[in-house]
């Protein structure tokens, strides 16, 4: 795995670190972030849209990313956008 990191929530302390990274060789967003509560997955897997199953494919998480990493993410995507993904 090729892993381009990004970046790491400024807050966080040394415990605490959501984190963005790219993986370059199946230009891929990857994250790290704080596990949900119990009652926001709850919401997530009960989410309707229509033509798709409910509930959360085992494969798949959800996780909380910080709004003040946003520049980050938007970092993360421009990385992925120009590895030419054609």
């Amino acid at each position: 795995m090729s892993l381009l990191f990004i970046g790491i929530d400024p807050d966080t302390g040394k415990a605490d670190s959501p984190t963005v990274w790219v993986d370059q060789e199946k230009k891929e967003l990857v994250f790290q972030g704080w596990k949900p509560s119990a009652e926001l997955e709850a919401e997530c897997a009960a989410f309707e849209v229509e033509g798709h199953a409910k509930g959360i494919p085992d494969g798949e998480a959800v996780i909380r990313v910080p709004a003040r990493m946003v520049h980050m993410i938007r970092e993360a995507c421009d990385a992925v956008e120009r590895a030419d993904l054609r």
